[in-house]
């Protein structure tokens, strides 16, 4: 049987690949809770930002007198006007108000069912602290209004070196939002590469395949057919939650989110590439599934350890130094610079840097895993040796 040109050969390997795995129940499932999850967060995030729960408040007696102080100072607050204290507790008791508010405004009493929110025990301290204070004004001969303008023109002189980006909080959930999608469409099928490596080996379904294609043509095919499968989930996710987030207003459609996806689609690409060779690559070590785990082992925890620092280290240090030099190791680039990038915490030369270094880091990558996979997809029964399979 005649061999096939290289490039006919890794596309029909990889249109097989593409048809297969999209018409998986798999795919549509987990598509379909991938959906789920991203549609629940921006719920979440639209409850977050315009509601918060309202506290309902009773005053009786002299504290009604104050129910304009406590309406201005937290908008959140729900004021109920009772006629005594005994009609406050009953609604306290009754789980029908929060609180009930009683006494002087220099000393008002508080009454809850379990505890005091916060916020309101702020309110309730201010109140009563501004009362305290005025009355020790009056005392002392002064005019408390004249007091009040004086200490409230006074401030701290600030100086920001920097503009305060107001549009700070998006960026980052936008960065970590786009490096856990990347995280798990690596991983997820980077495995598939693995256990379809296996499969063919095990069925000796490789066998029949080398018959007409090359080794390196077949691993590459498989990578770019799967590569494909998750750039196709990808791009339904990013849709999907552009869209969601737009219609619920948690933030527009503009340039920035535009940018920060397509340098997504070219990290997510060099990603994938790198980390599915060395997938590739280990599933032709062994002959079993139930093996596959053990030697993909060190690949899963590489791009773990990328993972779990890239979140910490955007979290709490978006613009350190140990943040900027994690995200520049090719290993960790695919996760981190995105993000970075979708921050704009990233100067273009390290853009460039990171891009050289992974890019280089794939051409070793890619002739090793190529090597490995050669010498080591026809080979059934025991596990090969990773420096057997290197060997020439």
């Amino acid at each position: 049987m005649s061999r096939i040109r290289p490039a006919r050969a890794v596309r029909l390997v990889a249109k097989r690949e593409l048809n297969a795995r999209l018409r998986t129940r798999s795919f549509v499932i987990s598509t379909a809770v991938m959906l789920l999850l991203l549609l629940g967060y921006v719920t979440l995030q639209v409850f977050l930002a315009n509601d918060r729960e309202t506290t309902k408040v009773a005053l009786a007696g002299q504290a009604q007198g104050i129910a304009t102080q406590l309406e201005n100072n937290d908008r959140h607050l729900k004021i109920v006007l009772v006629q005594s204290e005994s009609d406050g507790l009953a609604q306290v008791r009754d789980g029908d108000v929060d609180a009930l508010v009683s006494g002087s405004a220099s000393r008002p009493r508080v009454v809850v069912k379990s505890a005091l929110d916060s916020q309101l025990r702020t309110t309730l301290d201010d109140i009563a602290q501004q009362q305290v204070l005025d009355a020790q004004l009056y005392s002392a001969n002064l005019d408390p209004a004249a007091v009040h303008q004086a200490v409230s023109a006074t401030h701290a002189d600030v100086q920001a070196l920097e503009p305060a980006d107001p549009q700070a909080g998006r960026k980052l959930v936008t960065g970590i939002v786009l490096a856990i999608l990347l995280y798990v469409s690596i991983m997820t099928y980077g495995m598939f590469v693995a256990q379809g490596v296996v499969e063919e080996k095990s069925s000796r379904v490789v066998e029949i395949l080398l018959a007409t294609v090359r080794p390196v043509q077949l691993l590459l095919g498989k990578v770019v057919g799967l590569g494909l499968v998750g750039l196709t989930q990808l791009a339904i996710l990013a849709v999907a939650g552009l869209a969601a987030s737009g219609v619920s207003g948690v933030f527009s459609i503009s340039s920035v989110e535009l940018g920060t996806l397509g340098w997504g689609l070219v990290w997510y690409l060099l990603g994938f590439l790198l980390y599915a060779m060395l997938y590739g690559a280990a599933g032709a070590l062994v002959s079993r599934q139930e093996d596959t785990q053990t030697v993909v082992g060190p690949v899963n925890i590489a791009l773990v350890i990328g993972f779990v620092a890239g979140i910490n280290l955007l979290t709490q240090a978006p613009q350190g130094a140990a943040t900027r030099i994690v995200s520049l190791i090719p290993l960790l680039s695919p996760i981190l610079m995105p993000a970075r990038i979708a921050l704009g915490t990233v100067e273009p030369w390290e853009i460039a840097l990171s891009l050289a270094l992974t890019v280089a880091l794939i051409a070793v990558v890619t002739w090793a895993g190529a090597r490995v996979y050669r010498n080591g997809v026809l080979r059934t029964g025991s596990r090969v040796r990773l420096a057997e399979a290197l060997r020439r």
